[in-house]
């Protein structure tokens, strides 16, 4: 009864309606940096550890595409096996990252779930470094295992804080800035993993030179943590202050709605694993991809392989605040998916710098994702938010897992251009779902597709009626 009440409390609004807004604070919870409700608490403190929640996850993640040439020679694998670290870090979450969006609606909390997912990602990539110190191929896949347990329902956490703050707040605006945040712990790891191996590799080398490096990654992790728990203190001290009013039990999350998600929710997950099938394992292989076709240093390959993230972590909140006051979100999502087609065919059947390519590409892959995952907050309730974002991520876990091992064999039997025609199919296949989406949403009211002008309208409507009807 305990943790219900726990998290009928947690899924409630931030500013509940009714008199919230009006409570009277004194002393430190007066002042612009501890009020709940003020624009600097919101905006300078909450915001930034949200953004920073997932940063370790992240710089994690691709420890192995920044070191791609130097993990195959000094562990003796093959681009299979290779690719197979990112697909154990993919498979738990086909099944966990549902369950953990469950888990944060039902069970833990926001706050608790972020703190025990954050916990496996550092457990696992402290696994993954020391494997690598004992030249075990195994212990590593189990680190990536374990790692991903926690890696993507640590995402699912971070949205649902999103929503829970700033869910009418210029939401776009901050999954683009939290995606930016997330990308810069990508764009770190890759230009400062090689510099550090060779950095230790003066003194040790081969596979214990490698662990040592990637327990860097586990020092990130440890940061992640930390602000983790502070950004639950602050949230659970939000809640005492506001007082936020409790949704009454009847709303809490029951497994068998899952079957009740509108067709949109679906065709937006469609569009979610058929795009990031296309650009996540290509940056994986994406080292070796720039040395052969291009004739570059591995430093040069790795500075191009890495600015996909360089531009999304600058472009994400840029494009989430235009699409905030534009809105048109699925017109976005369609231009993000063809944007990047025409990168991969450039990539591709051209000999065009790939620096050009790239950019354009982080800067499709920074329209889409501030366009796609706001929707679901459209046309899913509050209460059922995690376990929505849960199943998103678990179908595209299912992707990059599948997708992640067939391009490493893709590789060795066919090379990098036939590797590349398998990924503009899947985006071909985003394309399609993106344009029944379209037809769905025009046929059904344009909910997804609405102006920003027209939406805000469409809101405050929405809360006026909300609003008489508890008089």
């Amino acid at each position: 009864m305990g943790d219900q009440k726990k998290e009928e409390t947690e899924s409630s609004p931030l500013l509940s309606s009714g008199s919230s807004m009006d409570i009277e604070l004194q002393g430190c919870g007066a002042t612009p940096f501890c009020n709940p409700n003020s624009f600097v608490h919101r905006y300078f403190i909450v915001l930034v550890l949200i953004c920073f929640l997932s940063f370790g996850s992240y710089f994690c993640y691709d420890n192995p595409a920044a070191l791609q040439d130097t993990m195959i020679n000094d562990l003796d694998i093959n681009e299979s096996k290779f690719m197979a670290f990112y697909s154990f870090y993919s498979w738990p979450n086909v099944v966990l990252c549902m369950f953990g969006g469950y888990l944060i609606d039902r069970v833990f909390g926001v706050r608790l779930g972020a703190i025990i997912f954050s916990i496996f990602v550092t457990c696992g990539q402290v696994l993954f470094a020391f494997g690598s110190l004992l030249d075990s191929y195994a212990v590593m896949c189990l680190g990536r295992f374990v790692f991903g347990i926690g890696g993507e329902s640590l995402a699912v956490a971070q949205n649902t804080y999103a929503v829970k703050w700033f869910q009418g707040k210029a939401l776009n605006m901050v999954f683009g800035l939290q995606l930016s945040f997330s990308r810069v712990g990508s764009t770190v790891n890759m230009n400062v993993m090689q510099p550090i191996y060779d950095y230790i590799d003066q003194s040790t080398h081969g596979y214990k030179c490698l662990g040592i490096a990637l327990f860097v990654g586990a020092f990130m992790c440890i940061f992640s943590l930390i602000l983790g728990i502070i950004l639950a203190v602050l949230d659970k001290r939000a809640d005492n202050i506001l007082k936020r009013k409790n949704v009454a039990s009847e709303e809490m999350i029951k497994f068998r709605d899952i079957l009740t998600f509108p067709f949109p929710f679906w065709l937006i997950s469609v569009i979610c694993v058929a795009y990031y099938v296309a650009v996540f394992p290509f940056i994986g292989l994406g080292l070796v991809f720039f040395e052969m076709k291009f004739g570059l240093s591995p430093t040069s390959a790795n500075a191009v392989n890495s600015l996909v993230y360089i531009v999304s972590a600058v472009a994400s909140p840029v494009f989430g605040f235009l699409i905030d006051r534009s809105g048109k979100n699925v017109f976005w999502v369609l231009i993000g998916i063809l944007v990047t087609l025409a990168c991969h065919m450039l990539l591709a059947f051209t000999f065009l710098n790939p620096y050009i390519a790239m950019i354009i590409m982080g800067l499709s892959y920074s329209v889409l994702a501030s366009a796609l995952w706001p929707m679901v907050a459209l046309i899913i309730p509050a209460h059922q938010l995690g376990t929505a974002y849960g199943i998103m991520q678990a179908i595209q876990n299912l992707g990059l897992a599948v997708i992640s091992l067939t391009a490493g064999i893709v590789v060795d039997k066919n090379g990098y251009l036939i590797l590349e025609v398998f990924f503009m199919a899947w985006l071909c296949l985003a394309l399609i779902a993106g344009v029944l989406l379209y037809l769905w949403d025009a046929s059904n009211g344009g909910k997804l597709n609405l102006s920003a002008k027209i939406r805000h309208l469409e809101d405050a409507k929405l809360a006026a009626e909300s609003e008489k009807a508890l008089q």
